[in-house]
């Protein structure tokens, strides 16, 4: 599976679609860097301390990217060996798919199908337009909206939201997301959710970039409030949650 990822397409990808991210924060502490070492004062020390300090962390959330979206197996997805056997398998992204070419080799024999949910008057994050610039929706996938599934009850065998659902700001709107993909799911069937979270690990490698991410709590809330229970969470990582979840009152 690996080989459809190239060396570095992880890393790479981040610093394309995020540059302002990195670029303009390190041309402010190389600019306040040459005007403090200009003036003698008392503060240097302090602020080229400052401005170090801030240069690690900037490099730290680099490195753990690079970890996670290059060096782990995060897109072996050795996870879904143990899901059930599928005919109707979805794929939903947020404007940016990279998984899709993956799932279609993990499970060759069954029907794909790949929603995209991308609103460009919603979603109005720089990283996802320079995203869908370069690497541009597959023909086979379906433009939709975040509030409805256009696809019939009891349908789906399998749900894939990859590093996806996140997108969705709203808690009420997140919420209607999770129960289209509730009334489209089998009663056998099975909805995963990859995500990082607001967590501690998540702080100490991007710091305030972590406010992107929901919490634990908030996903579980959102799960419940959409007719869906957690039968299992796996660790990619420290950094990477999947939820595996099931309809409310289905057994294993």
């Amino acid at each position: 599976m690996d080989t459809l990822r190239k060396p570095f397409q992880g890393i790479f990808n981040i610093i394309r679609f995020n540059w302002h991210f990195y670029v303009l924060p390190l041309l402010i502490i190389l600019f306040t860097f040459v005007i403090n070492n200009y003036y003698n004062n008392d503060f240097n020390i302090i602020i080229n301390f400052i401005l170090s300090f801030s240069l690690l962390l900037i490099f730290i959330s680099l490195i753990v990217s690079y970890y996670i979206y290059d060096l782990s197996d995060l897109y072996k997805f050795k996870w879904m060996e143990e899901l059930p056997i599928s005919e109707n398998i979805l794929n939903i992204h947020a404007g940016f798919d990279e998984t899709s070419p993956i799932l279609e080799q993990k499970f060759p024999n069954t029907a794909l199908i790949i929603y995209d949910f991308y609103d460009a008057k919603i979603h109005t994050e720089i990283s996802i337009k320079r995203a869908r610039n370069i690497y541009p929706p597959s023909i086979k996938t379906i433009k939709i909206t975040s509030k409805q599934l256009p696809a019939i009850n009891n349908y789906f065998d399998l749900i894939f939201n990859i590093l996806s659902a996140h997108e969705i700001r709203n808690n009420q709107e997140r919420i209607q997301y999770f129960k289209e993909q509730n009334r489209t799911l089998k009663p056998e069937g099975r909805i995963c959710v990859t995500e990082h979270l607001r967590d501690l690990p998540n702080f100490l490698a991007y710091t305030i970039g972590f406010f992107h991410f929901h919490s634990k709590n908030t996903w579980e809330e959102t799960f419940r409030e959409a007719g869906l229970e957690i039968e299992k969470k796996i660790k990619t990582t420290a950094f990477i949650t999947t939820f595996i979840l099931k309809k409310n009152g289905t057994s294993s």
